[in-house]
């Protein structure tokens, strides 16, 4: 059985547990995953077994944590618990076909190759070498820091500046660096990479600055997940009712990029090595409403579902309106 954990928190106080439908079963003495896995690293054993071993007799009803009617709130499913900037947030585009179609068909007015299809094509000839080897290194975007993620059940906001905020349906990878920088894979969790598609479709250069936008993860950290061929379910739901639905498939199978790829590509940086950091990286999708022509509203719902994942992960979009500020700068004289 793949081992499901989850972060909650009841004001000051910060439980981790495992999930066992319809319960939680609260862990003894750890108030983070990232205490957990710094345990686990620590006492050379795996993260399944640091959690079986702290399982407690405590439990919580599923239920009304999920759906916010308990006193108990659900938290993205990992955090830096100090030092929430030393979690770095960042993604990987063009991993699988239909998002590089997407991707194509918001850029390209003529028929030559765009600069998204090329790279998306190098990735499809040189993304998935053999165990060892270094490929084709994939797009790479920042999508922010700790402070960017929101859990489950919380807004994603569209701030004055943006033109737009459309869901996008990924997993995620989640990674801890050890203490002489060794990275590791702690696990995967289902995401909504919440992206300003109206502004990126300006210009595919700006694919950069429409990346910083709040984000959000789990409600669940699947420990052993399984990424092959992961089928995924997302939805819009507008004044209670499903405005828009899509079914895609996710993971190695469907993508031109293997994990490992991926992951050499993430991690060659010395800086993206540092002990005690943790890292959310954004698998990427070929699945957007935008593309279907949506554009959500104040109090849409965005769901993704995740097979195997646990819960499905609920955001609403809340629109901050009014007119952008300018950020003005003090000059320091």
């Amino acid at each position: 059985m793949m081992i499901r954990l989850i972060q909650i928190a009841k004001g000051n106080e910060r439980r981790v547990a495992l999930v066992e439908e319809p319960r939680l079963r609260l862990l003894d003495g750890c108030g983070s995953i990232y205490e957990l896995v710094a345990e686990a690293v620590a006492a050379g054993e795996t993260l399944s077994a640091a959690a079986r071993r702290k399982a407690s007799g405590e439990a919580l009803d599923y239920d009304p944590v999920y759906l916010g009617n308990s006193e108990w709130r659900v938290l993205p499913a990992i955090d830096h618990p100090a030092e929430p900037a030393r979690c770095l947030v960042s993604g990987t585009g063009l991993t699988h076909l239909g998002s590089a179609k997407n991707r194509n068909a918001m850029h390209s007015e003529k028929e030559e190759l765009t600069d998204s299809m090329k790279i998306f094509r190098w990735g499809i000839e040189g993304g998935r070498p053999l165990d060892g080897a270094i490929g084709t290194s994939p797009e790479w975007f920042h999508k922010g820091t700790g402070t960017s993620l929101r859990p489950h059940g919380e807004a994603l906001e569209v701030p004055p500046y943006a033109e737009d905020g459309g869901e996008e349906a990924e997993i995620a990878g989640v990674y801890w660096i050890g203490p002489e920088g060794q990275p590791y894979r702690i696990g995967m969790a289902q995401g909504n990479e919440f992206s300003d598609h109206c502004f990126e479709k300006r210009n595919y250069l700006y694919l950069a600055s429409s990346k910083l936008r709040t984000c959000a993860l789990g409600p669940e950290l699947v420990v052993d997940a399984a990424f092959e061929s992961v089928p995924v379910h997302v939805a819009i739901e507008r004044e209670g009712r499903e405005l828009w639905s899509k079914s895609f498939l996710t993971g190695e199978a469907e993508m031109c990029h293997s994990l490992q790829n991926i992951e050499h590509h993430h991690f060659k940086f010395e800086a993206h090595r540092r002990p005690g950091d943790v890292h959310v990286h954004f698998f990427g999708t070929n699945c957007l409403s935008f593309s279907d022509g949506v554009r959500t509203r104040e109090g849409d719902v965005m769901q993704v579902a995740a097979e195997g994942f646990g819960r499905p992960l609920r955001n609403r979009v809340r629109v901050a309106g009014g007119t952008a500020a300018l950020a003005g700068v003090i000059a320091l004289k």
